[in-house]
């Protein structure tokens, strides 16, 4: 099977008083770049999450979003800070005796006061939690998967046919490329009786001239090529795993052997054909591009 590089996976777990939601998409991308986000809290699985990724992902740039809430009443207490509070006192007298101000201060007032409060978050189990968040990410990691597998067996189909279409054309080519041949050879012994009138044409310099040419547009080495790359891609497709970067180098080497034949070409069906080889070629290497 192959997979495409565009996937969505969600999860959302609900356990022990916390709430995991894992939430991840991609695009594609030339190697494995995975962008997370997730509370503070979390930082310190990020590595556990990145290698967990790694086990079914490969290439692909890829935004996790982590959310999470903790509903149990322990999760964060109160603390008291006396020796802050006694600081704040002891100057507020002091700034009544030196203005001659009222110390109207109440224990509301002094509570208000940065670091007289703090709340604190209680100890959790880090097992625990990351047995839990890996379960969440494992289960979205599953579904982005799944999605990817099903829109890189569409893309394989669609290539698959595209490349038949792309034979066609070739076999077009193949099969033109002798009759331009034949066709010049007519054409230039017709133009020498022309000129020769009954004089007999010299069939040895005539066979030199059209031997020139032909070699001149002869194709036959970047046929070959072009089928070979062409089966070879289908081949790869069928076989599955991670292959886009092997296709797109096959890709370039087919533009590269159509490049050719429209250099060569003298003839404007092997031209318009080349033409339109090139542009299938395009078509696929643009779908190659979202393989992983």
């Amino acid at each position: 099977m192959i997979k495409s590089m565009t996937g969505f996976g969600r999860c959302e777990i609900v356990e022990n008083n916390r709430k995991f939601t894992v939430e991840m998409k991609s695009v594609n991308h030339r190697y494995l770049d995975v962008n997370i986000k997730m509370p503070k809290a979390l930082g310190i699985f990020e590595a556990a999450i990145r290698a967990e990724l790694k086990k079914d992902i490969s290439r692909g740039k890829v935004d996790l979003f982590i959310t999470y809430e903790d509903f149990s009443e322990s999760c964060s207490t109160v603390r008291y800070h006396k020796e802050v509070a006694e600081e704040y006192l002891k100057y507020l007298k002091q700034m009544a005796e030196d203005f001659g101000l009222d110390n109207d201060i109440r224990v509301s007032t002094l509570s208000k006061f940065p670091e007289v409060l703090t709340m604190d978050e209680t100890d959790v189990d880090e097992e625990e939690l990351w047995k839990e968040l890996q379960k969440a990410v494992a289960a979205a990691a599953k579904q982005f998967v799944d999605t990817r597998i099903v829109e890189g067996e569409h893309l394989r189909d669609d290539l698959i046919d595209k490349l038949e279409g792309m034979l066609k054309l070739v076999d077009f080519i193949a099969g033109r490329s002798p009759e331009i041949v034949a066709e010049y050879r007519r054409r230039l012994e017709d133009k020498v009786k022309e000129l020769l009138a009954d004089a007999a044409v010299d069939e040895g310099r005539l066979l030199t001239e059209v031997t020139i040419f032909a070699d001149k547009v002869c194709v036959d080495e970047e046929i070959v090529r072009l089928r070979s790359h062409i089966e070879t891609t289908r081949n790869t497709l069928l076989e599955g795993g991670s292959i886009g970067r092997k296709l797109d180098f096959i890709a370039q080497e087919m533009n590269r052997e159509a490049n050719t034949i429209l250099s060569k070409a003298n003839d404007l069906e092997i031209s318009n054909c080349a033409i339109e080889l090139k542009t299938e070629i395009e078509k696929v290497r643009e779908q190659i591009q979202n393989i992983e």
